[in-house]
């Protein structure tokens, strides 16, 4: 290692140092004298008086004036709204966020006049998701909402781009690690740096240049957001080994020093896929921020960077076993590492010195890492961690030299609110609502006998002050914040989400091995050769890897969503396999496709010839028609129905198939290829979801909201295997990659090219999703069958 940048990077984090010893000696001083519970005492004097309201028997006795949950997110918000309190909510949250985040004073005009014009548009899209989404909780964070916006500011591709990206990360994420917490960091830290640039744009920035600035904060975002997870959360985890640990610290501290990412190298540990996929994702991430970087800021970043890498690593190695640490080996790294984590973002978006933002955030992070620590001290101390609050816990008694932690967070507030934002009325209005809710929500997290043992361990050393802040916690309303409830719903979306995936792909699973066995047609004894030959090659065709998507559809829409009973349905799952299968067989066909492997095996006139494959099609669908005839255990008129429809889109079906051949060699529109593909794929979408609505006697609003469905979710599924055409792995699709471009067929990606194929796709994920919307239940599982369209690999 160069001797020479290890002294410049040791000499940067000893001035970060000195620094913050010269911070956490003047809170110190504080505390001794006990000056700042006198300066807080009458800053909460004059805080109540907005917080603590009069009782109120018509406001106890009224139902509609009851405050809700606030996790129930959209109740919430809605009685923000009709009590007039949705405002001043968005008003102290977003205030918040452009002091902790953007680094910003609140007494600044031109800073309130942008804090309410992002208050008013968030407003506005609240309010307009209260209203889209009547029939059910709305989904405030939702990949449709942010494609929407992407397009709005003309950031598709990197939107697209971070959407593909964070799948993967989320794939990828150790079991030792808590998935929901680490993708929620990745996605606020994103968000963090949007923020910042889009705050440094106004109404006269080109257009052009705001999305530039856009897809590179959200490019950047992404890539500085990536250490959360795969350093700081990786290293403080149990997924690695000790060795491992230190092999891997080696690395990062090796990139920072030289500006260059080493290889792996000889790795000692049994995680070196995990490391493999981690270091080639932090590797790009690296070199995107290292080449956005100016010449004259390089050094910034690399200077920051080494600073809070390594005040994290002197915090990590501390043991909890010792008793010995000093109140300044407790607090100075804390100070460095929680004003670092935001102090880089500027050096990462490679902007100009900002005094102002600089000293701001220095005094202010370590405010938030006191906060965070506290709410966290119980896990933390069940996993060893040391944190100022676990380390008094363990050596109070025998350490009298001690700082109490929660004291030390208040003589934070009152530095914050008299030095560093020079007693600015509005600035503490908002901390102190934000102390005060973090209270609240630790009380209502511990219950009250245990939140009380925890005031008793940590606040007896200012009694009365204490009995001011707990009457506050009592009394005081109007303390929640927007950040918080979007936290909440992240987690509990992610959760969700997580589960309801699986349950998605156990449902695929489990469906598709049933199918599986009803589809094999028996051949009985005394048969005809050639019908023998037949039921054998139909077998054949259908024995291959299908995903039996469609019949899976039906299923789950007639079972679970119209109640209809298994077994009444099996004969119109087999028809829809039969027939997909036989326009498969046609489609292979060398006068069509002229396919070699289908479903992972050779085509069925490859293994017979062409005319036993077009005589197995016709046979396979004729056993369709046979099939839906059978479906006896309901009204006869409505089997009729049922079956006028099936032979309706069979027509259309084959008349897409004739369209598509008809454009070989051409080249042909957008809107012809959508109506090409819309007759080939799409119909068969909305027959799995038409047929067993049919069968339900749903009403014709329904119907038709799933064929508006289908026909987006179709053409979707169409572009994807457009793209995997282009882009996939012949082993993983069953069939061979570049097919279009060897029959010289119009696609998607022909048409549009690859970035515009991959727009036009999510436009439809879209246009699906509000179809979704206006159905009236939500429908979990075509939720994720749009994901799985669009995030399939074959």
């Amino acid at each position: 290692m160069n001797n020479v940048l290890t002294d410049q990077a040791d000499t940067g984090y000893r001035l970060a140092e000195q620094k913050a010893a010269q911070y956490f000696t003047s809170l110190h001083e504080q505390l001794l004298d006990n000056t700042y519970t006198i300066v807080l005492t009458q800053d909460i004097h004059l805080w109540q008086k907005k917080h603590i309201q009069p009782f109120s028997w018509l406001s106890f006795l009224s139902p509609r004036q009851r405050k809700p949950e606030s996790r129930d997110a959209h109740r919430y918000i809605h009685w923000l709204n009709v009590t007039g309190k949705l405002d001043d909510y968005l008003d102290r949250s977003i205030s918040y966020i452009y002091m902790r985040d953007l680094g910003k004073a609140l007494d600044s005009s031109e800073t309130q006049k942008r804090i309410q014009r992002v208050v008013q548009d968030t407003k506005a899209y609240f309010m307009r998701s209260n209203t889209t989404h009547s029939k059910e909780q709305p989904d405030y964070i939702s990949l449709a909402a942010l494609y929407r916006w992407a397009q709005k500011e003309n950031v598709e591709t990197a939107v697209i781009w971070v959407i593909n990206k964070l799948k993967h990360v989320a794939s990828n994420i150790p079991k030792e690690l808590d998935a929901e917490q680490a993708q929620r960091k990745l996605l606020k830290i994103i968000l963090g740096v949007v923020l910042h640039v889009n705050d440094d744009m106004n109404d006269e920035t080109p257009q052009a240049e705001r999305s530039e600035r856009l897809d590179a904060a959200i490019r950047l975002g992404y890539s500085y957001g990536l250490t959360y997870p795969f350093i700081d959360d990786l290293l403080d985890s149990q997924a690695l080994t000790a060795q491992e640990k230190e092999q891997y610290s080696l690395l990062i501290r090796n990139a920072l020093l030289t500006g260059i990412v080493p290889d792996i190298g000889e790795w000692k540990g049994a995680n070196l896929k995990v490391i493999q996929y981690v270091h080639a994702e932090l590797r790009e991430a690296f070199e995107y921020i290292k080449n956005y970087q100016r010449p004259e800021t390089q050094r910034t970043f690399f200077e920051q960077s080494y600073v809070f890498f390594q005040s994290q690593e002197i915090d990590r190695a501390k043991k909890l076993s010792n008793a010995n640490y000093s109140n300044e080996e407790l607090y100075i790294p804390i100070i460095i590492k929680s004003s670092s984590s935001r102090l880089i973002v500027r050096s990462v978006l490679s902007a100009s010195a900002d005094e102002g933002f600089d000293l701001r955030t220095f005094y202010y992070g370590i405010y938030n890492q006191l906060a965070d620590d506290f709410a966290d001290m119980f896990d933390d101390m069940e996993e060893g961690a040391v944190t100022p609050y676990t380390y008094y816990l363990k050596y109070r008694d025998l350490r009298p030299d001690l700082i109490n932690p929660y004291e030390l967070y208040w003589a934070v507030i009152s530095y914050l609110i008299h030095e560093v934002y020079h007693s600015d009325a509005k600035t503490r209005e908002v901390i102190l609502d934000r102390a005060i809710n973090g209270l609240k929500r630790c009380k209502e997290r511990l219950g009250q006998e245990q939140y009380n043992e925890v005031m008793n361990t940590f606040a007896s050393g200012q009694p009365e002050f204490n009995r001011l802040i707990q009457q506050m916690v009592r009394k005081a309303d109007d303390v929640d914040f927007l950040d918080k409830l979007l936290r909440d719903q992240v987690i509990m979306q992610l959760q969700n989400d997580k589960q309801e995936k699986q349950d998605f792909l156990d449902t695929i699973r489990t469906v598709r091995e049933q199918i599986n066995i009803e589809l094999q047609i028996s051949k009985p004894g005394g048969l005809p050769e050639m019908k023998g030959i037949l039921i054998d090659a139909a077998n054949y065709s259908l024995q291959g890897d299908g995903k039996r998507l469609r019949p899976i559809l039906t299923w789950v829409m007639g079972v679970r969503e119209y109640g209809l009973h298994e077994s009444s349905i099996i004969p119109l799952l087999r028809s829809l396999e039969y027939m997909h299968t036989a326009s498969l067989i046609f489609d292979d066909l060398p006068t069509q496709d002229n396919a070699s492997t289908r479903r992972g095996r050779s085509t069925l006139h490859q293994v017979h010839n062409s005319a036993t494959a077009e005589l197995t099609g016709l046979f396979l669908i004729q056993k369709a028609i046979g099939e839906q005839s059978s479906l006896n255990q309901f009204d006869a008129a409505t089997v009729l129905t049922l079956i006028q429809y099936s032979a309706e889109k069979a027509e259309d079906m084959c008349m897409g198939q004739a369209m598509d051949l008809n454009a070989k060699g051409k080249t042909l529109t957008l809107e012809q290829l959508n109506m090409i593909c819309f007759y080939k794929t799409g119909i068969a979408f909305e027959a799995a979801l038409v047929m067993p609505a049919i069968l339900a006697q749903v009403k014709g609003v329904e119907i038709a909201s799933l064929k508006k469905f289908a026909y987006h979710a179709g053409i979707a599924f169409q572009i994807k295997d457009d793209l995997l055409d282009l882009e996939g792995d012949h082993r993983v699709l069953g069939k061979p990659a570049g097919q279009d471009v060897r029959n010289n067929s119009s696609t998607f990606v022909s048409i549009l090219g690859e970035d515009g194929a991959k727009k036009e796709m999510w436009e439809h994920y879209c246009l699906a999703t509000d179809a979704l919307n206006e159905m009236p239940k939500p429908i979990s599982f075509l939720r994720h069958l749009l994901d799985y369209i669009i995030g399939r690999e074959r």
